[in-house]
């Protein structure tokens, strides 16, 4: 989606910037972990394949990606952009009649920061995102059965589950968005600062005196 291209968010430990090239290679390390396939409903792909998703999901008008990264480590310029990447986040226009409609995703696909509540501020400063750049007025999540911890973080951000697919193995929980929950996020998110990601990358780059 064209609408974050050049949007970084800097919340409390992470910062979510525009899914760009230079991610692709350790995205396509993530992928190649069966673990992260399965919890992903994913199958792997090639290093050629994964550059053309990227593109695709840059095009597309359906999908909004943000890349995590670890705000601390990202800080200290000296650490290549690549190097701070935690995982991702996604919203996915599913119904082309409601655009008001999205899907929620999010990967945290490095091991040592799961557990820790990043999960659950990356998905609420999306979901802020989403309401207030996108008009988004209600949530689903998708969650393989067996990812219980997705599951209970989306429930304790009060996701509502709505219904149990045994075929593809996976809960479907909501959230709509009313004009609590939408003054709640602002709230919550009041802190989250929206940059200029060209800029912020420049002045990554600049020699500090």
């Amino acid at each position: 989606m064209k609408v974050n291209e050049n949007t970084s968010l800097e919340g409390q430990r992470v910062v979510l910037v525009p899914y760009n090239a230079e991610h692709v290679p350790r995205y396509h390390e993530w992928m190649k972990s069966p673990e992260l396939q399965q919890l992903t409903a994913s199958e792997p792909l090639t290093l050629e394949q994964e550059y053309d998703m990227q593109k695709s999901w840059r095009e597309d008008d359906d999908k909004c990606t943000f890349i995590i990264l670890d705000k601390q480590r990202w800080a200290d310029t000296s650490v290549e952009e690549e190097q701070c990447m935690v995982g991702d986040v996604n919203i996915f226009l599913t119904d082309p009649t409601n655009p008001s409609l999205a899907e929620l995703e999010i990967m945290i696909a490095e091991p040592s920061y799961r557990g820790k509540g990043i999960g659950k501020e990356v998905t609420r400063m999306m979901m802020c995102y989403g309401v207030t750049k996108l008009g988004i007025k209600k949530f689903q999540a998708k969650i393989g059965l067996d990812n219980q911890v997705s599951i209970a973080m989306f429930k304790k951000l009060d996701f509502q589950e709505v219904s149990v697919c045994k075929v593809f193995k996976e809960v479907t929980l909501e959230m709509t968005v009313d004009e609590s929950v939408r003054t709640r996020l602002l709230e919550d998110m009041a802190d989250v600062k929206e940059r200029d990601y060209r800029q912020t990358c420049s002045d990554r780059r600049e020699p500090v005196s």
